[in-house]
Formats: C-alpha cells, structure tokens, sequence
C-alpha cells in the first residue's frame, strides 16, 4: 500500500507516438494501478464511520477543501499495540496526525501513499468544505468538491460529506 508511483504526466503534452502510449493511457494506467492498490484496503464498515460525530473523531483520513488546494488529514495507526497508555502524555494521538496541503489532481497519489492502518473504518473518506470560505471564493471550492468527490469516487473510496455545522450529509 505504500507504494508511491511518480510518472510526471501532463495532460496539455500530449504526444502520439509509434514508440510508446500516450500520456493519458499512461495517466490512467497509472490511476487504474492506484485504483487496485486501494482496493485491498476493506470495504467500509457503516456500522462504524456512522456513529463518529465530530471529525476530531473521525480516524480514517478526510478531506478540507478550499478555493486552490485540499488538505488531506490522517491519523496514523498506534504502533503499540497495548491499551497501556493509549493517549496519555506519552502516546498522544496528536502525535500521530498528519496534515498535507496537495493539488486536487494529486489527490489519488496522496491516498495510495496513506498506510493501510490509517483506515480502520475501511475504504471511506469524510469530506468537508473549509470553515469561513469568503463568499467570491465559494463557487471555486464547490468546484474543488465536486472534483475530489469525483475522484474519491472513481477510485472506489466512499465519501462521507460534512457539513459546516458538523453534521454528516446522509
């Protein structure tokens, strides 16, 4: 699952030739690669991403999206396996939180690069739109959502979409 896969394709240089395929059957060669790699991560279990309230639950990675980037949150597994401790001053969870600032068209790569431990609800994201958007700047990131739900979907990862009030959209 940690595989990283950089191919450096560009969609405006597109170039036929009799030596090889083009850029976009390698770009999606490439997300068919990625789309097979995630799929060995578990199908979603409902019972349990349904009961999380607050995304500072929320332990499989999630998406904020804004006007030009999303931030894709994960919360890396505890690789201490004792109950021990577990978030006390030595094991914080906080510790464990990582956030990264990428493209909306790097999102696939982004989550091939996630760790299969990082998703214990199985194959799902929760999606969000970010907090205090300026009103010139909200068709921008609806469009930016509309994208990563997109993408999200053609990789076979369930989107669990918040709202600004904190609710889930059911």
């Amino acid at each position: 699952m940690a595989t990283m896969l950089a191919s450096g394709c560009n969609r405006s240089a597109v170039v036929p030739g009799p030596e090889g395929p083009t850029a976009i059957a390698q770009e999606r060669a490439q997300t068919d690669l990625i789309r097979q790699q995630i799929e060995l991560i578990p199908p979603p279990s409902k019972s349990r991403y349904l009961a999380i309230r607050t995304l500072t639950s929320w332990e499989n990675p999630y998406l904020t999206v804004q006007g030009n980037m999303l931030t894709l949150h994960v919360t890396v597994a505890d690789a201490n396996s004792s109950d021990l401790g577990v978030g006390g001053i030595l094991r914080p969870v906080g510790a464990r939180h990582q956030d990264l600032n990428i493209r909306t068209a790097d999102l696939p790569m982004a989550l091939n690069s996630v760790p299969q431990t990082a998703w214990p609800y199985g194959r799902v994201v929760a999606i969000e739109e970010a907090h205090d958007t300026p009103a010139g700047a909200r068709p921008q990131v609806r469009r930016n959502m509309e994208t990563a739900m997109n993408l999200l979907n053609d990789l076979g990862v369930v989107v669990y979409e918040w709202t600004e009030s904190g609710n889930p959209v059911r």
